[in-house]
């Protein structure tokens, strides 16, 4: 009986200590939950919604969280989830744990070692199921002495946050046209090195107040050179549009599809199907003639180096407009919220200005700017500055390099001027 005792208060003693051994994966007091509706991507047929995580059936579908620390340190980890019995995978810089989902609200996972400041991924496996599904998943919890205020992760939904951070932020080159008062004609040019012509990119090339001009990568099989000018009556909606205040087409380039646009601003739209390729340079040609009678005609043109010729986009004219060309811009975006995870960059050069009373002047000065989603900090995998002769900018994907906001930055001057023979344009 003595050694029955013993050997009882033994295994009471061992079953305390694995009990308390527990206890290190509850969550330290600075917890904060990370909604996969804005910050998640998967593959093979899972979904992400505004919920999160959906779908999730088959082994072979993965789904990646990211989030930004700024310094090393403990992670602690939970998931948030409507299960059925499951076992999952997660794995965090090479280390993975396997835990098990049972119905509850929330679930455990355990602590990893982050051992550098940056971006974090966290990639969730379905190993086990019982049911149709591993379960459906709302949000990770994370606590921890790498966790504090500044680490960056879309926060809610507020604002339509999660479509706006899953598309990753959109960075702006701001031309310095100082001394240019009457520019009849942007010019540049762009080049998207091998690998980045992600699908969802647009890479804008000559901007202004009141449209844009650039190429687009729209899906595995289709490219696009597009040109947009707003009109001058604000609305998301383009039937809601006065007439007088329509955007009108003048002409239009061959084989270019011509329209209406909304949702971002209304307006004409215009574009060429052209099937680009990375690495080839393309030069971008607008123009703007106001006609003094309350109406600015807006041209462009876009150099095709596999035929060495200029080709019309289209020509539209915006009512209640007088003005020369403004506020002289480049842009790179994503408009794919499903590629928001993949890193893109093209590279922006030699840009001109025509005015006219100085004729071609080079533009070397750029003011490096962000969207409302770099702005805000949900995401900070951005950036821009010098490349070669020109400058670049790049987007999503998660690095961890990040370009101040405002930054002013010039190239080196490269005194070729365009040689256009404006008499001979389509």
């Amino acid at each position: 009986m003595h050694r029955i005792a013993i050997f009882c208060l033994y295994f009471l003693l061992i079953s305390c200590e694995e009990s308390s051994a527990i206890t290190y994966t509850s969550h330290d007091p600075n917890l904060q939950k990370i909604p996969l509706g804005g910050n998640a991507w998967v593959t093979n047929g899972a979904e992400i919604t505004e919920k999160g995580l959906g779908n999730w059936t088959s082994v072979d579908q993965v789904c990646k969280v990211y989030f930004k620390v700024n310094k090393a340190g403990k992670l602690k980890l939970s998931i948030f989830s409507e299960a059925v019995p499951s076992k999952i995978k997660i794995s965090i810089s090479g280390t993975s744990k396997v835990i098990e989902l049972k119905g509850e609200a929330e679930t455990m996972a355990g602590e990893w070692d982050i051992v550098q400041a940056g971006y974090v991924e966290i990639q969730l496996v379905g190993i086990e199921k019982q049911g149709n599904t591993f379960g459906e998943i709302s949000a990770i919890g994370i606590s921890g002495s790498c966790v504090n205020s500044e680490t960056a992760f879309v926060k809610n939904n507020e604002g339509n946050y999660f479509y706006w951070g899953r598309r990753g932020p959109s960075v702006h080159l701001n031309y310095n046209t100082d001394g240019l008062e009457s520019i009849e004609w942007f010019y540049s040019e762009i080049t998207v090195p091998e690998k980045n012509d992600v699908i969802g990119s647009y890479y804008m090339a000559n901007g202004f107040g009141e449209g844009y001009f650039g190429m687009q990568v729209n899906s595995e099989t289709e490219r696009r050179v597009l040109f947009s000018i707003w009109s001058p009556f604000t609305t998301d909606d383009p039937s809601k549009i006065p007439t007088d205040q329509k955007i009108i087409l003048l002409k239009k380039g061959k084989n270019v599809y011509t329209g209406e646009f909304g949702n971002e601003g209304a307006g004409g739209q215009s574009y060429l199907k052209y099937n680009w390729k990375v690495g080839n340079t393309y030069k971008f040609l607008v123009g703007a003639k106001p006609d003094r009678l309350g109406s600015t005609t807006y041209t462009a043109y876009f150099f095709v180096p596999e035929e060495n010729q200029w080709l019309l986009i289209a020509s539209f004219k915006r009512p209640k407009t007088n003005i020369y060309l403004k506020g002289l811009y480049s842009f790179l975006e994503n408009f794919e919220p499903e590629t928001g995870n993949q890193a893109r960059q093209a590279n922006y050069g030699n840009q001109w200005a025509f005015d006219s009373k100085k004729g071609w002047q080079e533009i070397n000065k750029i003011t490096f700017t962000a969207d409302a989603t770099a702005r805000i900090g949900y995401r900070k995998d951005y950036e821009g500055g010098n490349a070669e002769d020109g400058f670049y900018l790049k987007n999503c994907g998660f690095s961890n390099k990040t370009t101040a906001i405002k930054t002013e930055i010039v190239r080196p001057l490269k005194n070729l001027k365009p040689q256009v023979a404006f008499a001979l344009l389509p």
